[in-house]
Order: C-alpha cells, then structure tokens, then sequence
C-alpha cells in the first residue's frame, strides 16, 4: 500500500470507528468541520488553502495531508501549493521545515497515484 492509500484507509477506518460510537459532541465536531468548509462567502478552493496553511502552522500532519488531498482533487497545481507552503513557513518559521517536508513527500505521491490512474 503506497503513501496515499495508507493514509486514506486509515482515516477512513479510523473515523467510522470513532463517528460509530454514540458520542453527540464528536459527532456535533465532525459535522462542523464538514459545513466550516463548505462552499460558502469564501470558495472551497481558498478554504482548503487556508486549512492547509494552518494545519503546517500548528504542525499537524495528518490535516496536511488531508488538505493537500481535497487540494490536489480541486485541481490546484504544484505552483500553488508550494505558495502556501510558502506562506505556512513563512508564519510558522523554521519549525515548519520538517512538516513542509512530508507535505512535499505527500503532493508528490499525490501526483504518482494521478499518473498511474
């Protein structure tokens, strides 16, 4: 199993499992971040860029790689993403390095799983 589908399976996996139980208030958060990036004031194309950007900020790579995906599904290109890569460091400095790192790793499987479909 390559980068991409591992990641997948297991959020997929993982969030049936948690959104199963009978817990109102997760249930409640994950129905909110469904709806926060929604189409709406702001395009789903700039929401995810901003998501993408905070999530590298606060270091989270599991957002990143979920936002670099809805990202490469609307069609954004390299240049593109690597300008909010840009500003994520940027914002985040140094500390961001190693995150931006497993991001480029994660566009770049992104990008062989598309030449192979």
């Amino acid at each position: 199993m390559n980068l991409v589908e591992e990641f997948n399976s297991y959020r997929t996996r993982m969030n049936e499992s948690i959104l199963s139980e009978d817990n109102k208030v997760l249930k409640r958060f994950f129905n909110l971040d469904t709806n926060a990036y929604a189409a709406g004031a702001v395009d789903v194309k700039a929401k995810e860029m901003i998501g993408l950007s905070c999530s590298m900020v606060l270091r989270c790579d599991d957002c990143v790689r979920y936002h670099l995906g809805k990202c490469f599904e609307l069609g954004m290109k390299r240049e593109e993403v690597f300008e909010v890569f840009s500003i994520a460091t940027l914002i985040g400095g140094s500390i961001v390095i190693p995150h931006l790192r497993r991001a480029v790793e994660y566009w770049e499987a992104l990008e062989v799983e598309k030449e192979k479909a």
